[in-house]
């Protein structure tokens, strides 16, 4: 038992592996529609309850990612079923993670800490209507949508799931909300914090559940820690041109 219980800590206490990240030689279309360039992308899961209640079928929620990237942009390809699509509030700086949501967390140079009030981090909320949202440092949501190309679609035969697409730009830490901010130019071998999650609204007044893609260990039995915290974000590596 008590080997077992060592074991467990271990486990609990090691940080998520890094995932590989391929780079694709031409840009990809951001229109919700697959290309031949996903093809050497590995699916990856997102099965980890981060507030609320669990999915009670896969028809409720169920959801996976791939990335790629190019020296411009962290390419995000999630694929989503979702039964019910929910974007009840029309402005899109007020309770979007009550809508239904892609949540994007990126940490450009997975350096962690706490970044619920400044630009080390970001918690890109993209919303139905493609538009991105997150805190800044006068602790008033904002839109970010100019650093991203977001688009989705749905599928037309069961289980409908949404084919949904983002392209990322990424900013250092000194990123300044107002100023002329240069994105980064990506590179091999560079590690990113990333995590990704999915809030989903069935008609409550707010969302029933998240999840995402990476557990999160809870604090005072909150999981809900990514908006935070970018420590308990898992990391990627991106792998060398071929």
């Amino acid at each position: 038992m008590k080997k077992l219980a060592l074991a467990l800590s271990f486990l609990l206490s090691t940080p998520a592996m890094a995932i590989d990240v391929e780079h694709t030689s031409t840009p990809i279309s951001i229109d919700g529609v697959s290309e031949s360039a996903w093809d050497k992308a590995a699916w990856h899961d997102m099965p980890y309850l981060m507030d609320g209640t669990l999915p009670t079928n896969d028809a409720d929620f169920k959801g996976r990612y791939r990335l790629l990237w190019d020296q411009n942009y962290l390419y995000l390809q999630a694929d989503i079923v979702d039964d019910v699509l929910i974007d009840t509030h029309a402005d899109p700086t007020y309770k979007y993670w009550d809508d239904d949501a892609l949540e994007v967390f990126i940490d450009s140079d997975a350096s962690g800490g706490n970044h619920q009030f400044n630009h080390t981090a970001l918690a890109y909320h993209i919303g139905l209507d493609n538009q991105a949202a997150d805190y800044g440092p006068d602790k008033k949501a904002h839109l970010y949508t100019d650093h991203l190309v977001s688009n989705w679609k749905r599928n037309t035969t069961a289980p409908f799931n949404i084919t949904w697409e983002v392209a990322i730009k990424l900013y250092p830490n000194n990123y300044k909300e107002g100023a002329k901010n240069t994105p980064l130019t990506l590179s091999e071998k560079q590690v990113i914090g990333f995590m990704l999650a999915y809030c989903d609204n069935d008609g409550s007044d707010v969302r029933e559940h998240f999840m995402g893609s990476h557990e999160v260990q809870p604090v005072n039995g909150d999981r809900n820690r990514g908006f935070i915290d970018a420590d308990v974000f898992g990391k990627i590596t991106l792998l060398p041109k071929k």
